[in-house]
């Protein structure tokens, strides 16, 4: 006879791994704090807040204007159905920043000192940057306690979009185990994650449901023996 003790037992069993995966990763986000992640506390927060830095002017639904400082320039962002294009103040089209303009953009927003930069030009399923339109700059940097920081940066706006460091990568790979994502760990809407959540569901109030009874028949045995 297939009852609510044993189907408790071999679902918990069967979803056991995964709740364990979800009890790890929640720990390790719990003791993270996400701007520690993220690495803004490597951003200098005055030189930011001392330019007119990422200033919006929605046109219409489909273009969005942007405004960014760039070192000594302002730079256009003009974003439409036809993709993302950069402009100076007389409506020209901006260049890339050179590498070498790129490393002094790292030293006078952040605190780490850059060694080494590439361009990257194509997607990376999994990547750090992922989410970020391409080409971007990635910066190889150092920070004062010697730890090795990636700074990315959109080389016509002179903008950092992200920074990625040994505890952003761990919070990564914990987020891909408790989304059950572990390629692109993005997709925290996909069918084997709704089935593990609502077996996880179905597990507790089984686990709930055969506490009341096995507590309900124990009470009874004792006011028999009465």
């Amino acid at each position: 006879m297939f009852t609510i003790k044993k189907f408790h037992k071999y679902l918990s069993l069967f979803i056991s791994i995964q709740l364990l995966l979800w009890t790890i990763s929640g720990i390790f986000f719990s003791f993270n704090s996400i701007e520690q992640v993220r690495g803004e506390h490597f951003r200098k927060p005055d030189i930011e807040k001392s330019f007119p830095i990422d200033e919006i002017e929605f046109i219409s639904e489909s273009t969005v204007i942007t405004y960014h400082k760039r070192l000594s320039d302002l730079v256009v962002e003009v974003k439409d159905v036809n993709g993302i294009k950069y402009f100076d103040q007389k409506s020209n089209l901006v260049n890339k920043l050179s590498f070498e303009d790129a490393k002094i953009v790292v030293t006078q927003r952040t605190y780490l000192s850059p060694v080494t930069i590439l361009e990257i030009v194509e997607p990376e399923e999994g990547s750090e940057f992922r989410g970020r339109d391409l080409p971007l700059y990635k910066i190889e940097s150092l920070s004062g306690e010697g730890k090795a920081i990636n700074v990315y940066l959109n080389p016509y706006s002179g903008q950092i979009v992200a920074l990625r460091s040994n505890q952003w990568r761990a919070w990564d790979f914990f987020w891909g185990l408790h989304i059950m994502d572990w390629d692109e760990r993005e997709d925290f809407g996909h069918i084997l994650l709704r089935i593990f959540s609502i077996l996880a569901l179905l597990s507790a109030l089984s686990g709930i449901i055969l506490f009341f009874r096995i507590r309900y028949k124990s009470s009874k045995r004792t006011d028999s023996s009465v």
